[in-house]
């Protein structure tokens, strides 16, 4: 059977408006532009990070073990003293020594961590160089804790926000336009940056137990707020 007239028109026109909803759905954009404000601020850091080792040798494992352990907990009990210093216990591993020839096993060595965090400087810098008479020093540096870090983000995400207006406003009116659109804008940390480099307690100094003056330092936060508006012409 031969299709109608009139079916056929209708099939047309069915096709005709299918292909024509692309271009429907898809409007045109004219004179947009892509921009990017960054605001940045200096935090200081308020965490402080030691970490203390007790490292021996011995010709037993068994003995090589005891020892270590005692070390540890003599300085658990004396860390546990310092109520605002967290502590809590690092890696542990021991492995064998050779002999000159790297043949037969000459003794066995222990090394065994301890880790100390604080907001208190001074009291975990009294107790590092009290602790530092019978164990030593891996590492020291600083941080800064989540609730001070969601703080400063925060406040510069209204920064950013603010910053990206003004460039959006100024693109604007370099262009000779009346107003603008927001079509769309991201916001993105860039996460925190050392600023200025940490003080470090030197080993000779630390085994007098001297009680060393701490400099944090700061670290940078970064919001960069990346967009793109559309100008409005006249």
């Amino acid at each position: 059977m031969q299709p109608t007239p009139f079916r056929s028109a209708a099939l047309m026109a069915l096709i005709t408006s299918l292909v024509s909803l692309p271009a429907m759905a898809e409007e045109p954009r004219y004179n947009q532009v892509a921009l990017r404000a960054e605001v940045s601020s200096e935090v200081a850091h308020d965490r402080m990070h030691v970490t203390l080792y007790s490292e021996a040798q011995h010709n037993d494992p068994a003995q090589l073990a005891a020892e270590t352990t005692r070390a540890l907990n003599q300085a658990l009990q004396t860390a546990r003293q310092s109520k605002d210093v967290i502590v809590s216990q690092g890696s542990r591993n021991s492995y064998p020594v050779y002999d000159d020839k790297g043949q037969q096993i000459s003794g066995w060595r222990e090394h065994a961590e301890l880790r100390l965090e604080s907001g208190n400087f001074a009291s975990l810098s009294k107790l590092t160089a009290e602790l530092m008479k019978s164990l030593k020093m891996s590492s020291m540096h600083f941080s800064v804790s989540d609730p001070i870090r969601k703080q400063n983000e925060d406040a510069l995400l209204k920064e950013a926000v603010a910053a990206f207006q003004a460039r959006a406003q100024l693109a604007t009116e370099a262009l000779g336009g009346s107003g603008y659109k927001l079509v769309s804008l991201n916001l993105n940390g860039g996460g925190f940056q050392p600023v200025m480099r940490s003080s470090a307690m030197k080993m000779d100094m630390m085994e007098s137990a001297p009680i060393p003056e701490i400099e944090a330092g700061t670290r940078q936060v970064t919001i960069n707020a990346d967009g793109v508006i559309e100008v409005q012409m006249p």
